[in-house]
């Protein structure tokens, strides 16, 4: 079906434009008032044939001055409310349009954005939409008071002089066989235009985002070479694009006066032979130029016409992209039951597979730590379980029932997840604490859960508290004061899962250790999971797995597994050399070391 959609590029515009609801009064009343300004100027030429067949000043009647000014009058006013109008409704209809793709790309799945670059997407929402809007709000007058111009013109010259609007009308062949093949090679230059416009964006996104990469890495000239072809590559574009425009607009114009310059010669042989009389041919050039010059605009509405086609296949292939499902299934229960992952295996692609046949068991109130080499798959897992994504075999249950049958928002609710990036929206340390909470946050509750993160004291510290501006995500912010902010707003949420994703990977020791015990007071009562490389963070925890290539190779507890398993003997041996005189108070615990 969405094939069929994305084939059927006359509908797909078209259903497109209809699905956005537009204001139906205001479009019929612009077209009703585009077809009496095109009517006026229709009667316009009949009083111009009066007055030139009976020329002379006693002929002129102040009724006939009266009706000529009204007319024009009538027609400006007709005219240029239905231009405010039409505008009205095109810019409605592409804020619509906007709308459902914001909309979209905020409930498309984590997988979406791991295949489309994000500058390409933001692309879609404003490039491809601007040439729409363009076709609706500049164009579409055009389009249809040319059209009405075009067939009254032609009904009137028919009644004038049928001969002569025969020849007129050998015209439009030789115009079709210029347009149509100049249409497609059009429709070709928009679609490149378009992809290309959107790699552009999104690598200038990329390298702006990440400036202080490329200038620690004295990038700036791969990535000025990078941009500069992207540069070359849309202005090859402009000038193939250009190229068409180029022969468009001379040629029909060229089209056009000749057959102008033949009505002419035809028609003043007939003046002169009594057969039309000079008012006549008067009237005729007059509907002639009426008829011309929509031409001239529908050439113009014929092209921009092609370019939105090209961009409304990206839009409505955006559309149509498969979405997380955040309302369907059933109300996820109070997670105080075990979480059984149960022979889940997953890959990004069919080429390379990150987990496989995982298997184990995570119990209410438990702290389960997850280690293993890096690219092992453990933030891999941990998206499995926020559901970023879904199993390839196997399933993951709460109790008896497997999540995916929970509605997301109730699952995710129950989720407090601090990542090892730790992101910061821009904003405020206030805003970014309640980001996504759905209830009323009082500061004492912002205070008790920065004071449990190890964030009281700097926040206090900054001249502006709370209300403190952390920057483009978080820049303003070191490293380990983001990720103390990310803890507390974790806490925040108050979360029966606690997902801790290198939680504490950005904290001096110092500020680990008491962030170590904020968390520790935390997982009392709630179902917690931990990845760390770092030893303290493992060693007290209820259960240990250690995850190999995407494999479950040992499952225990510290003890048992330094006994049973010789990778994780090594692992801890080697983080215990590191960590030994950072943290004294572990070698309470360590003895089997």
């Amino acid at each position: 079906m969405k094939e069929m959609q994305l084939n059927n590029k006359h509908g797909s515009l078209f259903s497109l434009i209809r699905d956005t609801r537009p204001s139906i009064p205001a479009l019929a009343f612009a077209i009703i008032l585009s077809v009496v300004s095109t009517l006026v100027g229709l009667v316009i030429p009949m009083f111009t044939k009066n007055l030139v067949d009976g020329f002379s000043l006693s002929s002129i009647s102040s009724t006939q001055i009266v009706l000529i000014a009204a007319a024009f009058i009538a027609q400006t006013i007709a005219g240029g409310v239905s231009i405010y109008l039409l505008n009205y409704a095109g810019q409605k209809v592409v804020a619509s349009l906007r709308d459902r793709l914001w909309k979209k790309l905020l409930v498309l799945p984590v997988s979406y954005y791991d295949q489309n670059r994000v500058g390409e997407t933001s692309s879609r929402m404003t490039n491809d939409t601007l040439i729409l809007k363009t076709l609706i709000s500049e164009h579409a007058t055009a389009f249809f008071s040319g059209i009405i111009s075009i067939v009254g013109s032609v009904a009137v010259l028919l009644y004038l002089n049928w001969k002569m609007t025969l020849i007129m009308f050998t015209v439009i062949p030789i115009a079709a066989l210029i347009l149509v093949p100049l249409g497609r090679q059009m429709y070709k230059i928009s679609r490149g235009m378009q992809d290309e416009t959107a790699a552009f964006s999104a690598t200038l996104n990329q390298v702006l985002s990440e400036v202080r990469l490329v200038k620690a890495s004295n990038a700036e000239s791969r990535e000025y070479a990078n941009g500069k072809e992207g540069i070359t590559n849309l202005f090859r574009f402009g000038v193939r694009e250009g190229k068409v425009s180029a022969w468009i607009g001379p040629v029909i114009s060229l089209v056009l006066m000749m057959l102008l310059v033949v009505i002419i010669g035809y028609g003043g042989m007939q003046v002169s032979s009594g057969v039309f009389t000079a008012g006549e041919l008067v009237a005729f050039i007059l509907y002639l130029i009426q008829i011309v010059m929509p031409m001239t605009q529908l050439t113009t509405f014929f092209t921009q016409f092609q370019k939105a086609k090209g961009a409304t296949e990206r839009i409505i292939e955006t559309l149509n992209a498969e979405e997380e499902e955040y309302t369907g299934g059933i109300e996820s229960p109070a997670a105080n039951q075990p979480i059984q992952v149960e022979n889940v295996s997953f890959s990004y692609n069919r080429d390379e597979q990150i987990l496989h046949q995982i298997s184990f068991e995570l119990q209410p109130g438990k702290v389960t730590a997850i280690v293993g080499p890096s690219g092992s798959g453990k933030t891999t897992l941990f998206s499995l379980l926020e559901r970023f994504y879904l199993p390839d075999e196997g399933r993951i249950l709460l109790g008896s029932q497997p999540i995916d049958e929970f509605s997301l928002r109730s699952w995710r609710r129950q989720i407090g997840y601090v990542s090892q990036d730790s992101s910061m929206m821009a904003g405020t340390i206030r805003e970014n604490l309640c980001y996504g909470v759905d209830r009323e946050v009082h500061e004492q509750e912002i205070w008790k859960a920065a004071e449990m993160a190890y964030a009281d004291q700097f926040i206090r510290d900054l001249p502006g508290g709370l209300d403190t501006d952390v920057g483009e995500r978080g820049l303003k912010l070191s490293g380990g004061q983001r990720q103390r902010l990310a803890i507390a707003r974790a806490l925040l949420r108050d979360p029966k899962i606690l997902m801790l994703d290198e939680a504490t990977s950005s904290l001096d020791s110092q500020s680990e250790v008491v962030v170590q015990k904020a968390l520790l007071n935390l997982m009392n009562g709630r179902t917690t999971v931990v990845i760390a490389h770092r030893l303290s963070t493992v060693v007290r925890a209820d259960q240990i797995l250690f995850i190999d290539k995407g494999k479950l190779t040992g499952k225990g507890t510290h003890a048992e597994l330094l006994q049973s398993h010789e990778m994780y003997r090594k692992f801890a041996t080697q983080q215990f050399q590191k960590s030994a005189e950072e943290e004294p108070f572990l070698t309470e615990k360590s003895g089997d070391y």
